[in-house]
């Protein structure tokens, strides 16, 4: 097993095992509140003595009938068709129909030092799926099949493992199913395929379910460990899991649309999927997970290929006895320096392998010397500008941020105060600074030196050209001034409450700061709560209402004004990014598309609050500027993608500055959350006999001051044609690349030709599928794609977001949800296009507490339709960027007492004001806590707090039903329908009647050419 060895050598367990996750003490555990008193966290009975359903009366129990434990809907036992019929095997398959064989054949060892031997077995066959014995039929007839002995032990089987084909053995049926009993089967339902018939009505229970398809990987994933290079797709976007790096990244910072790529351009195009890269390269790491590696080589730096400058991999081989490595994008060889010599032993494996990370791990930081340097790196400066106008005083917007920024300094739990002794060490890195800036017409720095005993305010009244009025002073040590930043904060809102003035002058605040940062680089956070209509770059109302649903409704989504983006370029070239914390308290228009723009260019964020209300989203605020002070950050950052002979990089997707296409792309700032997307094309044909490989360099400093280059290494297999590639694509990957180009055409195309093309790219992909991978369907049925079942229902996601809804939506909303888009992750963007649903009222009454492994039980989630709400209920609706509480009009007054304390038993009575729930001794209120504290810890930069939704009281019940995707609403189909549209527009396709819209070249071109896959940019 030398070829192993040298890829995948990491411990010496054993190839195709499967972890386990063992008791281990650093293995992921969400944080948990205690029980209360009077209750056990496993096989209590509830202590008011009421049943886990307590809170439904009974005639108003109606429950939809429970799910079946599989995945699927149930099928009668079957046997497997030979290999060869691929027609019939296709049609058995249903949703899964594949062309070509069923189970991939070993491919010859050719240039076997540059292969990394991927196994690629069948995806998601109905055979008893892969393995786990369908409702009826002995166990002993599909289990412990072709057991891989004693050495290899055989993975639990859970339903979950349906979804990924390594964790299984391949199977081989016991009874074969003849023709006849083959043909008798048809009827049925396939696996994961909505039963149509030819009138193309559909059963609604039988359509993919998105939050089955989430909550049984889920389960599977708290008791194992994803290894990156055994199991061949990676768990869905949402789901946490414990990444083991084989030398493939974990897709938590890396992944690809397709995990085996065919190897001509003319196979890809037969899919009409996007060839992509979704990279999270500072990716947030789960507890349990191994820290990233940072690796110093002294002056050299880091060894590299000379031809195409990628850096040293797990995937580079070495030749001449270890004097030379052979680049694994490139195949140039080069000489090994000779401070980094090591032998090879006779397999060709370097002796120090195992003893080296860059040459076993996916994900490594590189210390870089001088040369890497575009300014000495020091700790990240913080500049805070903070908006003092009369709109963030009289609205306690500027109380709230002042509150926000002492929590992120300094606030925080008590343990960590008293580990480490009141320090901000854990929460701010070493080596950084902060500065304070307050802005209205005027300008005004504070000196916030230690040697003081309260801060000095220097007040800038030359707005036209501003310059930094003091040096020492202005950044300072947290620690060192924390009783004068303390104080300052504390006393701003009353400095500020008798002299008011209306409008900011947020331009020449920028630019002074820009001042301030030059000489370093850093990151600005800048809150703003007015539009800027004082001084140079003053805006005015752009957005009159009357453009919406026209083609001038583009010219709203972008900016043309020139002293903003020439602001945005300077700082992106100075190192410097910016985080806009934006409140409308009135709902008023902010122009976000024009401020934003400067968060969009240097790679930061925006915060938007479009209806700030103070005791309400103060918390949120606060939690949210903490996020951002805390996250990992980088500065002065840039960024390279680099792949294998025969691909080339075609585009970029996301918020940073690119000035021409063949250059880095260009970071004032990148941080945890960030995701870029990255599309590929063909420019000669891949070599089947090989492996495709990817490599994502990113140079950056650390908040701490060190200058590094984070590594992502990213590895693919090659198949001839397309059917072995549908068995791995990755959903999360094509639904993410597919919206951030979608959000890349707002500027240029209308809403309505990008939702045409939305659909058209919806049609052309699941059409391909039936009409070559399938085989001979019955033309009623809609067959989906194993790994794409779900994919219908994200696309008509996007089509409801704010982003591309049709309808009248605020083009600062719109705008916002667009740029938000382009820097989404997966698990941010999977939650954003269909919420987490979750029903409180009739929680088991163990769920929300720690099973007997220490994992949060977590209850099943629920569809986004109103057809599941049941009447009296209370549900939990989060999508990542609010959560909601919504509660039934007749929702029970023993739940509400439960949840919200004594006396408060009816919807009138509750503070529709309040973003958390109350710390009570009931069983129900520690099992929300605890539920809400597991679903703040996976999701993206959007704080969690909670906004009640009364049913017939509260606004908020708008964005409920909004957030309802499965149903008719944002002006377009509920998913039923889209179903039947989709399958009408397929079979036109299958009969070659399908017609485009053709009046004119619009949406036509945009279709056709829409993720770039017959030209790199749309026509």
């Amino acid at each position: 097993m030398s070829e192993f060895s040298m890829y995948h050598a990491m411990t010496p367990g054993t190839p195709n095992q499967n972890p386990v996750r063992k008791d281990e003490p650093n293995k992921f555990r969400p944080p948990i509140a205690a029980s209360p008193s009077g209750y056990q966290q496993t096989g209590a009975s509830v202590a008011t003595g009421q049943t886990p359903n307590q809170y439904i009366s009974p005639q108003n129990q109606n429950m939809a009938p429970p799910q079946e434990q599989s995945y699927f809907p149930l099928q009668p036992s079957s046997g497997h068709q030979p290999e060869h019929d691929v027609n019939n095997l296709a049609s058995q398959m249903g949703a899964v129909g594949l062309g070509g064989d069923a189970a991939a054949h070993p491919r010859p060892n050719k240039k076997k030092n540059r292969h990394a031997f991927h196994t690629l077995e069948p995806s998601g066959s109905s055979q008893a799926f892969n393995g786990m014995p369908q409702s009826g039929t002995p166990p002993s007839q599909f289990l412990d099949q072709n057991n891989p002995g004693p050495g290899w032990p055989q993975p639990q089987i859970t339903p979950a493992m349906n979804q990924f084909p390594a964790a299984t053995p391949t199977f081989s049926p016991a009874a074969p199913a003849t023709q006849a009993q083959y043909a008798a089967r048809l009827g049925t339902p396939q696996t994961g395929a909505a039963a149509f018939t030819q009138q193309g009505k559909v059963d609604p229970e039988h359509i993919p379910n998105i939050p089955r398809s989430r909550d049984i990987p889920a389960k599977y994933y708290l008791e194992h460990v994803y290894p990156t290079m055994e199991h061949h797709l990676p768990p869905p976007a949402l789901v946490p899991f414990v990444a083991f790096d084989q030398g493939n990244s974990s897709p938590k910072f890396a992944r690809l649309t397709l995990n085996n790529i065919p190897a001509s351009a003319d196979a890809l195009a037969i899919t009409s999927l996007p060839l992509g890269l979704v990279l999270q390269p500072l990716a947030k790491l789960q507890e349990g997970e191994q820290p990233i590696p940072v690796l110093d080589f002294g002056e050299t730096g880091p060894p590299r290929c000379r031809r195409c400058r990628a850096y040293i991999n797990p995937f580079m081989t070495f030749k001449s006895g270890g004097n030379k490595f052979i680049c694994n994008m490139c195949t140039f060889p080069n000489d090994v320096p000779a401070e980094y010599f090591a032998p090879t032993d006779p397999s060709g494996v370097r002796v120090d392998r195992l003893q080296r990370p860059e040459l076993t791990l996916g994900t490594v930081d590189f210390m870089v010397p001088k040369e890497y340097w575009s300014k000495e790196p020091v700790g990240l400066r913080w500049l805070f500008l903070i908006d003092v106008t009369a709109e963030a005083v009289n609205r306690g917007f500027l109380d709230g941020f002042c509150e926000g920024i002492i929590s992120a300094l300094y606030g925080g739990n008590d343990k960590d105060e008293s580990e480490e002794g009141g320090s901000t060490q854990g929460r701010f890195p070493p080596g950084s600074k902060i500065g304070i800036v307050t802005f209205d017409k005027d300008i005004h720095y504070y000196n916030l030196s230690p040697n003081l005993e309260s801060a000095q305010m220097l007040v800038m009244t030359d707005i036209e050209e501003p310059f930094v009025p003091l040096q020492e002073g202005l950044f300072v040590d947290p620690q060192e001034s924390k009783s004068v930043i303390t104080s300052l904060l504390t006393q701003l809102p009353n400095m500020f409450s008798e002299f008011k003035n209306p409008e900011p002058a947020l331009l020449s605040t920028l630019n002074s700061a820009l001042a301030a940062l030059t000489a370093t680089g850093g990151k600005i956070v800048c809150s703003l709560s007015a539009l800027p209509t004082w001084g140079p770059g003053r805006l005015f109302l752009r957005d009159d209402g009357n453009m919406h649903n026209t083609d001038a409704e583009k010219k709203l989504l972008t900016t043309e004004h020139p002293l903003y983006k020439k602001c945005a370029q300077k700082m992106v070239e100075s190192g410097i990014g910016v985080d806009f914390f934006l409140a409308a308290p009135s709902g008023g228009y902010l122009d976000i598309a024009t401020v934003g723009h400067i968060s969009a260019t240097t790679g930061g964020e925006v915060f938007y609050y479009p209806n700030f209300h103070s005791p309400r989203d103060t918390l949120k605020l606060s939690k949210e500027i903490k996020h951002t002070v805390t996250r990992e950050t980088g500065y002065q950052a840039l960024m390279k993608v680099r792949c294998s002979n025969g691909l080339q990089v075609t585009a970029y997707h996301g918020n940073f500055y690119h000035h021409t296409f063949g250059a880095d792309l260009e970071f004032g700032v990148i941080d945890a959350d960030k995701a870029i997307g990255v599309m590929f094309s063909y420019d000669g044909k891949l070599d089947p006999k090989l492996d495709a490989h990817f490599q994502s360099a990113l140079l950056y400093t650390t908040a701490s001051g060190q200058r590094r280059v984070r590594c992502n290494n990213i590895v693919a297999s090659v198949s001839e044609g397309a059917a072995e590639a549908m068995k791995f694509v990755d959903q999360d990957a094509v639904v993410n690349i597919i919206a951030k180009e979608a959000a890349a055409r707002m500027t240029e195309k209308s809403l309505k030709e990008i939702r045409g093309a939305l659909n058209e790219k919806t049609v052309d992909i699941l059409a391909g599928y039936r009409k070559h991978f399938t085989g001979n369907n019955p033309p009623g049925q809609l067959v989906l794609p194993e790994n794409l079942k779900e994919f219908s229902m994200y696309i008509l996601g996007l089509v409801k977001s704010r982003a591309f809804k049709g309808g009248k939506e605020p083009t600062d909303r719109r705008v916002h949800d667009m740029r938000m888009i382009k820097a989404m992750g997966p698990l941010e963007l999977s939650l954003y296009l269909y919420p987490r649903i979750i029903a409180i009222h009739c929680l088991d009454e163990k769920d929300g507490f720690a099973n007997e492994n220490g994992h949060l039980k977590m209850p099943e989630s629920v569809r986004a339709s109103f057809s599941k709400v049941e009447e009296g209920g209370a549900y939990l609706v989060d999508n990542g960027q609010t959560c909601l509480l919504w509660l039934h009009a007749s929702v029970s007054p023993n739940l509400l007492e439960d949840l919200f304390g004594e006396g408060r038993n009816s919807l009138k009575g509750l503070d529709a004001f309040q973003s958390t729930l109350p710390v009570l001794e009931t069983h129900l209120s520690a099992q929300v806590r605890n539920i809400l504290q597991y679903l703040e810890s996976n999701r993206g930069s959007k704080a969690l707090t909670l906004q009640l939704a009364r049913q017939g009281l509260d606004g908020a019940e708008y964005e409920f039903a909004r957030l309802l995707y499965e149903d008719r609403n944002n002006e377009a189909q509920s998913y039923v329908d889209w179903l039947v549209h989709v399958h009408r527009h397929i079979q036109l396709e299958l009969a070659g009647q399908r017609k485009r819209d053709d009046s004119g070249d619009s949406l036509a071109s945009t279709a056709s050419t829409f993720v770039g896959l017959r030209t790199p940019y749309w026509g």
